[in-house]
């Protein structure tokens, strides 16, 4: 009997252990369940906040509004001082022959009027002044002898060197050629090269992004080619033909400030206007011309203009570098600080807050100056982000849609 009481006790507890454990499973699988739910339902309150991130980003960085009105500033722009070609003459071979002594060595050499350039052999030459001797000793003709006489002075030949064949009865087979003005020296192929505007791209290192932007900055970034004293390309022996322009002369008597000018930049200067400029070794002496000339040039594939201020001061010379300012006034859009847009590529991007994220929006940037940005697309009730560049990691990172856009 005691044997059969154990026995019940020991089933008893079993079946009290049995229905625990199913208890307690239950209630686990119960808790895990509610857990699970509970879990669901916080991922869809930030369903909005999920969202990849190159497609908007979390931040309480703070924010700023567009600005907008008219707004002016100085832009510097770059020229250099060059010879003013109103005042250049030619010097052209009235004959055709073959150059026996040259005496330009080298280009922009200084030269004075009446002086010795260089010495021709033409055939044409020595046979009109056999025919002026012919005629001479026939003794019969004036007026023929007048019309031989001028045909040799059309040639080239000083009236001094004819009466000295008539006096002497000799022919001169080398004819001078002088410079006709005083001034500057140079061969006619190389002022087409020299004339012609050089560009020169310049820019300004950043970290937030706006490297290279595709608006204008303040600063011009085209320079003009400065004259250089390279050898003359013309050789003794070297024919030429009638008529033929061999060199250019530039006069010093006066000089050109030629000021390069991006297009965004040339619609505010007027012909007529008055710059105040400096040389770039000397920023503390200034001078003062008016534009002349406004002249839209396309060099390299690059469009810019040259805008030439006429000027007469000694002081200056050919080749020296110089800067200026200008007003420069804006009128719409919207403006934003350099560092809230972001320069991606070709695009131009800032941080639009929407709710508690930052949305990247591509804008369409005007121009840059004085640290500021000028947008054409309509921001006026924005609210972006003071520092896009806290807010990027490369600019890999941004992405934006036509959706976004809108």
């Amino acid at each position: 009997m005691r044997k059969n009481y154990i026995d019940s006790i020991v089933l008893i507890g079993l079946f009290v252990s049995v229905i625990g454990f199913i208890s307690c499973k239950n209630k686990s699988e119960k808790d895990t369940h509610a857990g699970h739910t509970k879990e669901m339902t916080i991922d869809s309150s930030i369903a909005s906040l999920a969202k990849p991130a190159n497609a908007q980003v979390i931040s309480t960085i703070p924010t700023i509004s567009p600005e907008s009105g008219t707004r002016i500033f100085s832009a510097e722009i770059k020229g250099q001082i060059t010879y003013d070609t109103r005042n250049q003459t030619s010097i052209s071979s009235r004959v055709a022959g073959r150059i026996e002594r040259l005496y330009i060595k080298y280009n922009y050499q200084p030269v004075k009027q009446g002086q010795l350039i260089m010495e021709i052999y033409s055939p044409d030459l020595a046979a009109a002044q056999r025919e002026l001797l012919f005629i001479a000793r026939s003794g019969n003709d004036d007026n023929m002898l007048s019309k031989a006489k001028q045909r040799l002075s059309l040639l080239g030949m000083q009236s001094n060197q004819i009466n000295e064949i008539l006096k002497t009865g000799n022919i001169l087979y080398r004819v001078p050629v002088y410079s006709n003005a005083t001034g500057y020296i140079l061969e006619k192929p190389a002022a087409t090269i020299s004339n012609a505007p050089a560009t020169t791209s310049s820019s300004v290192a950043s970290t937030d992004g706006m490297d290279n932007m595709g608006a204008a900055t303040s600063s011009s970034v085209v320079s003009v080619s400065s004259p250089s004293s390279t050898p003359v390309m013309i050789r003794e022996g070297q024919y030429v033909s009638a008529g033929q322009s061999l060199f250019i002369i530039y006069r010093a008597e006066s000089f050109v400030a030629e000021f390069a000018l991006k297009p965004e930049l040339a619609s505010q200067v007027k012909r007529g206007q008055k710059l105040i400029f400096h040389t770039n070794a000397d920023a503390e002496k200034v001078y003062t011309g008016n534009i002349g000339l406004i002249q839209p040039i396309v060099r390299s594939g690059e469009n810019f203009t040259l805008a030439r201020v006429y000027i007469t001061n000694k002081d200056l010379l050919p080749g020296q570098l110089v800067s200026a300012n200008i007003p420069v006034v804006y009128k719409g859009g919207w403006w934003l600080p350099r560092k809230a847009v972001w320069r991606s590529g070709n695009k131009s991007i800032v941080f639009k807050k929407q709710g508690d994220v930052f949305v990247p929006m591509e804008v369409e940037t005007i121009v840059e100056a004085e640290g500021m940005v000028m947008i054409k697309t309509s921001i006026s009730d924005w609210q972006v982000a003071g520092n896009a560049a806290y807010l990027v990691d490369s600019e890999s990172f941004i992405k934006t849609t036509e959706q976004q856009k809108q």
